[in-house]
């Protein structure tokens, strides 16, 4: 013996009942075979909607009867041929005919009685079963329509209806010896009681029917038919790269389900268990796929977890008091009051002092449950030794499930680290004792973000989320989201990181997203940033919000993701003065922004020091040479205990550019030239007046250990005036003696000679010396042409130096450093 049920959308409507037809002619080949079906989707919503609104004498439930006629007449019409329809449609008529009657009573009475409903709600798994039944006999497959009613009996317990076992087992027993057909066609979810009277087993039903079929029948198998391929790790909807679970064991899938995982509901698994009868879910419309298997003992899954579920709509009880320390009781009694209002207990948590206690609801019962709980403990509340019960909504539940959770060292930790990242606050946490799961009580608005981030730390290849936020998206930006996008999989596969862009910002918007920023983009889905071009991104911002003040940076702030990093593109003061903020919110900085290190010596000592304090990292190599290795050299250097004595530098791509190319004549056209190629700034002045060259200079001097502010560089700008006169005179004097004008900064612990057009200032024992110079052919900066920047290096180590030489500007270059700072933090 089989049993096969199909739920509602695999009876929806006349293709999908082909399918089922085609499921069952191939089962039936096999063995014999008892089908349990659901209502057509939608229609137990309908019937429950028709008799409230009798009850409460709207008119309008009888157009709703009408339109459920209608439905069911055309479905008639699409699956069974003309010829053979007419008992069918005599008999919906007839059905609809009684369901009129019933409500017409509810109507007139007021009074929508648990029976009357039970009543109605039968109609939808009678009507569509008797559909089926007739499809079958059109195409002359032999086959039995068995009313459930005469089988399945119920009685109430505890205000439900409670399947009576041992009756109903003999009934199912006695029916199925005795008969002597190949196919069965039950409705399922409706039962009667001793008096003969239509009840239900309430939602879910028609998977608990076809339970109880497996049980009494001692089926081989029980096969649920549904519409998506077994039970998952997570709702495919919230968690798209959910997989297929394709074995579970019977109390990992009761765990499941318990928690919020509807594709098999509770009551199914509890019979079939103590028999053994394997439990296969399967998609009717993927009939091939091998869906879930439910059983005994399945096969370890990956680390033993199985898979992740949520419940929504689930207050908290709080009861406190100083009068429950030592005192025995006080949990036993909530606990009687509760059971006794037919409210259901779906969590406890409480302190080890006794002092507090924590229990989840349906949020249905939250108003009962107060009323009820403060009644029972009234005298103690008047005295002040129980507070009164305290009632919080707007919970869910998330459970992880897996196998002998209690002995997988780690797991615990992981899906709360992995919420900690996602900077989602946990309000109560409980392991079931069947050591099957491990629970957390959030805030519903968290939920979706809960759910992907455990799913990901356990079910996904990629690795740790890293989440970005960008300040400028202009030549720079564009170019890092550019590379991070191109080597997106590299990181994932080879790092085992998953970078993912939560904010964006330029000059006026901004926009953040705890997922990830995303843009519906037309006749496609919507797209992960890393997959935007820099059109993408100008939309985004622009229907993003106002970017005034400090905004951005609160909302960042107020995100709360952990493992986030700031990416600062910009040159802007305001934005550096917010990095000391971003690292009391445990917010790592990468920047290629020089204003922060050039600031004041105690600004500068106060970003070290409160990183430092907050373990917090802070990344700044492009500040000084783009993606050249200066900053991190330097580091090397001092850490390994050398000392620094000398520091020459060609710092600015712009500066050496003009001075390699020029050639005597028409400084000014040059520099317009180095404008149109893009290596200038917009306004070339920026670059003319030397101040990058100072920023620069200063961070890698304090670098190398000198403490020194921006006045004690003392640099009188050379290209401001009518320099060219003076600009030629060095050129012509400079080639006369075989040398080329560069302009180079220098720190010298020993007197050094003075450039050719500098200002030097003496300060902690060194020489500094900033302006155009004229270098010889023996000299390494001599062959630095074009945009290049070089640095010379020379410590107590290395006295000959240390040359870095490339490429110290460019937007790629700078990104290239940019992306290789977010890396190494």
């Amino acid at each position: 013996m089989q049993v096969l049920k199909f739920g509602g959308s695999s009876v929806a409507n006349a293709e999908n009942i082909n399918r089922v037809i085609a499921i069952v002619k191939k089962k039936i080949k096999r063995d014999k075979t008892a089908v349990v079906a659901s209502a057509i989707s939608g229609a137990t919503d309908a019937l429950i909607q028709i008799g409230k609104r009798a009850q409460l004498q709207d008119d309008s439930y009888i157009l709703q009867i009408e339109a459920l006629y209608q439905r069911h007449i055309e479905l008639i019409k699409d699956l069974i041929p003309e010829e053979d329809s007419a008992p069918i449609k005599s008999e919906c008529k007839e059905l609809f005919g009684k369901l009129r009657e019933i409500c017409n009573g509810v109507y007139l009475l007021k009074e929508l009685s648990p029976l009357s409903l039970d009543h109605i709600m039968s109609f939808g798994e009678i009507l569509s079963t008797k559909i089926i039944s007739s499809k079958l006999k059109s195409l002359n497959i032999s086959h039995v329509w068995k009313d459930s009613r005469s089988l399945i009996k119920t009685e109430i317990s505890a205000g439900a209806n409670v399947i009576k076992k041992e009756e109903t087992e003999n009934n199912i027993e006695k029916y199925f010896n005795s008969a002597q057909n190949n196919l069965y066609i039950l409705p399922g979810f409706i039962a009667s009681d001793d008096q003969g009277r239509t009840t239900t087993l309430g939602r879910g039903g028609s998977d608990y029917t076809a339970s109880i079929l497996a049980v009494g029948t001692q089926a081989r198998v029980l096969e649920i038919w549904t519409d998506v391929n077994g039970m998952m790790t997570a709702d495919p909807r919230i968690v798209p790269e959910a997989k297929p679970i394709r074995n579970i064991s019977y109390k990992e899938a009761l765990e499941l389900s318990h928690f919020g995982a509807k594709v098999v509901y509770p009551p199914t698994i509890q019979p079939v268990v103590k028999q053994g009868i394997p439990i296969y879910v399967k998609n009717t419309f993927d009939p091939e796929d091998g869906g879930t298997i439910i059983e005994k003992n399945p096969p370890e899954g990956i680390g033993k977890i199985r898979g992740i579920s949520s419940s929504d709509k689930i207050a908290l009880l709080s009861m406190e008091g100083s009068g429950m320390v030592g005192v025995p009781g006080y949990s036993s009694r909530l606990f009687d009051v509760l059971s006794q209002n037919n409210i259901n207990i779906i969590l406890i948590t409480q302190a080890s002092s006794v002092h507090t206690m924590c229990i989840a609801i349906p949020e249905s019962d939250a108003a009962k449950a107060k009323k009820a709980a403060d009644e029972l403990f009234a005298y103690e509340i008047s005295l002040g030794k129980v507070d009164p019960l305290k009632v919080e909504k707007g919970f869910s539940i998330i459970s992880l499930v897996g196998d002998d959770l209690k002995n997988q060292s780690g797991a615990s930790g992981r899906m709360f680290d992995a919420l900690g990242r996602e900077g989602i606050n946990i309000r109560a946490i409980a392991q079931g004792s069947s050591e099957k799961n491990v629970s957390t009580v959030l805030h519903t608005e968290d939920v979706k973000a809960a759910i992907r981030a455990i799913h990901k730390e356990f079910f996904s290849g990629k690795g740790r989320r890293i989440n970005l936020f960008f300040a400028g998206c202009g030549t720079v930006g564009s170019a890092l989201i550019d590379m991070i996008n191109r080597q997106h999989d590299f990181i994932s596969d080879q790092l085992g990181k998953d970078l993912v862009i939560c904010g964006l910002s330029d000059s006026k918007n901004y926009i953040t997203a705890r997922d990830g920023v995303k843009i519906a983009a037309e006749k496609k889905e919507n797209k992960n940033i890393k997959e935007l071009s820099k059109d993408d991104i100008k939309k985004i911002l622009a229907a993003g919000e106002k970017n005034s003040g400090s905004n951005y940076m609160e909302k960042i702030c107020d995100l709360n993701l952990s493992n986030s990093i700031f990416v600062d593109c910009t040159s802007s003061k305001s934005i550096a003065g917010t990095y000391v903020d971003l690292f009391h919110h445990k917010i790592a900085v990468a920047t290629c922004n020089k204003i922060a290190n050039s600031l004041s010596c105690d600004s500068y000592k106060e970003l070290f020091d409160v990183a430092r304090t907050e373990g917090t990292k802070y990344k700044y190599e492009t500040t000084v040479g783009a993606a050249l290795p200066v900053i991190s050299t330097v580091k090397q250097i001092v850490n390994s205990g050398d000392k620094i004595r000398k520091i020459e530098g060609i710092l600015s791509g712009t500066l050496n550019y003009l001075l390699s190319n020029y050639n005597g004549k028409d400084f000014s056209a040059l520099v317009e030239k180095a404008r149109r190629l893009g290596y200038t700034e917009p306004d070339p002045r920026t670059d003319l007046s030397g101040t990058d060259v100072l920023r620069k200079f200063l961070i890698l001097s304090r670098e190398a250990g000198y403490t020194l502010e921006m006045k004690d560089l003392n640099y009188t700008p050379f290209f401001e005036g009518k320099y060219e006169a003076q600009l030629k005179k060095l050129y012509d004097d400079a080639t006369k003696s075989g040398k080329k004008l560069r302009f180079v900064a220098k720190l010298n612990e020993a007197p050094a000679a003075k450039s050719i057009h500098a200002v030097t200032s003496r300060k902690q024992s060194c020489n500094i010396s900033i302006g155009i110079d004229a270098v010889g052919a023996q000299h390494p900066f001599y062959n630095v042409e074009g945009s290049d920047n070089a640095i010379i290096l020379t410590s107590d180590y290395y006295p000959q130096g240390i040359l870095i030489r490339g490429a110290g500007a460019g937007a790629r270059q700078t990104a290239s450093g940019l992306f290789n700072d977010i890396l190494s933090i």
